[in-house]
């Protein structure tokens, strides 16, 4: 029992062969997947997912990479998804300054905004950062999102983590925690307590080992969970059991 908490499975590389993808996450044992959107289309497609798979929820947002288009009708609309009872919370959302495809006064201006739909929704938030680290601080500090959220595919220092922790936030980890390189994301998923971590697998993207290379699919976030369990010196069923509660302890509308 398993829970990938982050997933692009509207995504045109999955069009072929969907079922299939799926049946392997039930092969591997991974009995919910968290669907997040990144912008209106694809909040909308997550939204229809999650209606046609009973084992599939979501998440509608705008990523920061869109924030330039969102308009007073992206808002209207995403209020209207957000009221569906398969979505669980509002994202992904947050800033990336590796790509800085919108503007960055742009993107903390739509991440302020969706934090307070959030609120006003009674949605916990999903928080994407890439190269951000001190204006997300700064922003979740301020602008507090009432019923939590989780910084998906962490990628920040333990110091970092130990503040987010503090502030109530979850730590997501993905598939770069198996990399050779990833020093920093090891130290925080051997630190980070058993009641505050989930796993996930962003696909189709950062695929982990030893499947990099392909394209990801939820069963390999068995390979997060088994690295996770590798740290910390537990077994997979105690990462996989922790990983599930910790789940439906943040996304409270889930069912049971």
């Amino acid at each position: 029992m398993i829970w990938d908490t982050h997933a692009h499975l509207d995504d045109p590389r999955y069009k072929d062969d969907l079922q299939s993808v799926l049946r392997n996450a039930e092969l591997a044992q991974i009995s919910r997947i968290l669907n997040v959107g990144y912008d209106l289309s694809s909040s909308i497609r997550s939204v229809s997912l999650a209606k046609k798979f009973s084992n599939i929820y979501t998440a509608v947002g705008v990523h920061p990479h869109d924030a330039s288009s969102a308009t007073d009708e992206t808002w209207d609309r995403l209020i209207q998804l957000s009221k569906e009872a398969k979505v669980l919370a509002w994202g992904e959302i947050g800033l990336d300054y590796y790509r800085d495809l919108s503007p960055r006064p742009v993107q903390k201006e739509v991440f302020i905004k969706q934090i307070e739909l959030a609120n006003r929704e009674k949605l916990p938030i999903i928080i994407h950062n890439r190269d951000a680290h001190q204006d997300i601080l700064d922003i979740v500090k301020k602008h507090r999102p009432e019923c939590g959220g989780v910084f998906h595919c962490y990628s920040g220092s333990w110091e970092m983590a130990k503040v987010l922790l503090n502030l109530g936030f979850y730590i997501s980890f993905a598939g770069p925690l198996t990399y050779k390189n990833a020093r920093h994301t090891v130290e925080v998923a051997q630190k980070v307590p058993l009641d505050r971590f989930l796993v996930e697998t962003d696909c189709p993207y950062l695929t982990p080992e030893p499947n990099r290379g392909k394209r990801n699919e939820p069963a390999f976030v068995r390979e997060v969970a088994g690295k996770i369990a590798e740290l910390k010196g537990i077994s997979f069923e105690e990462v996989a059991v922790k990983g599930f509660e910790n789940g439906e302890k943040l996304f409270k509308k889930s069912a049971r």
